[in-house]
């Protein structure tokens, strides 16, 4: 793509493994500085570590985005570090898992919107003022539910969702006569940890595991293509455009997927949910 952002300081939240990792080492491939993060110090000294050994300029540093400090120190950090921030992508997410909503404990429900919503909400009020001044492109990954269509078994993580694309689409609307491109980004089921590692799945629907995996073999998104897609939006001229929703499950995937699942419910292959 010829460089597209080089000489752009880009902060990733939840950049350290799975997508968030992908979009550090495509933009930092692409030319640009990127300022990684997540909870664990291990984890960012680890990615930082990798993309350093890749000719990649990068720093990193612990943040639980939930935490209005700790996104603070983030934020300071990269002014401190590269003297501008150019981008901020607010990709840090947890969920549920596939779970029936009644398993969920109040712990659990009130830190998936922390993480999912207010993280991102705090990201926003810092960033908004500072890029009305300076000029700024801000990404909020959004994902499914975004549309507040009904996602059986991922209800909490589908509402915060639901909220982020809502989100995104306000502020661009009270920030549209300013140099501030904001929009959300929503990649599709990728085949990353998270599905094998790290997906909790009830007891309840364990007979309808595999469910989950053929539905990331007949909608998953290639890792390469999020990196690739994600430049595109990243590189855009502040304030050209603003408050869309960019999926990458359309098109010839979405169709595909579709007639896979239909065929694959009607032959027996996928399980019945209780």
């Amino acid at each position: 793509m010829g460089n597209a952002l080089s000489g752009k300081t880009i902060v990733i939240t939840g950049s350290t493994r799975g997508i968030g990792r992908a979009l550090a080492e495509s933009v930092a491939a692409e030319g640009a500085t990127v300022v990684v993060s997540s909870r664990t110090p291990e984890a960012v000294e680890g990615t930082v570590a990798a993309i350093l050994q890749t000719g990649g300029s990068v720093s990193g540093l612990p943040c639980d985005v939930s935490s209005e400090s700790d996104t603070q120190r983030l934020f300071d950090h990269a002014l401190e570090r590269w003297g501008r921030v150019d981008v901020w992508v607010n990709n840090a997410g947890i969920s549920e898992g596939y779970r029936p909503f009644d398993e969920l404990s109040p712990a659990e429900m009130t830190s998936i919107a922390q993480v999912n919503l207010v993280g991102t909400m705090l990201a926003c009020r810092l960033l908004i003022p500072y890029f009305r001044e300076h000029g700024g492109v801000l990404i909020n990954m959004a994902g499914r539910g975004y549309r507040g269509e009904a996602t059986p078994y991922t209800a909490s993580y589908a509402a915060t969702k639901a909220a982020v694309a809502s989100l995104t689409k306000s502020l661009a609307a009270e920030n549209k006569s300013a140099p501030i491109s904001i929009h959300a980004f929503v990649p599709g089921m990728v085949d990353t940890d998270f599905y094998h590692d790290d997906m909790v799945v009830s007891l309840r629907l364990e007979a309808s595991r595999k469910n989950v995996y053929l539905a990331l073999d007949a909608f998953g998104v290639p890792i390469d293509v999020v990196g690739r897609e994600a430049i595109k939006i990243l590189a855009q001229e502040p304030g050209r455009d603003t408050g869309k929703v960019y999926t990458l499950l359309k098109g010839a995937r979405l169709i595909r997927g579709i007639a896979l699942m239909s065929w694959w419910g009607m032959s027996g292959k996928m399980k019945r949910q209780p």
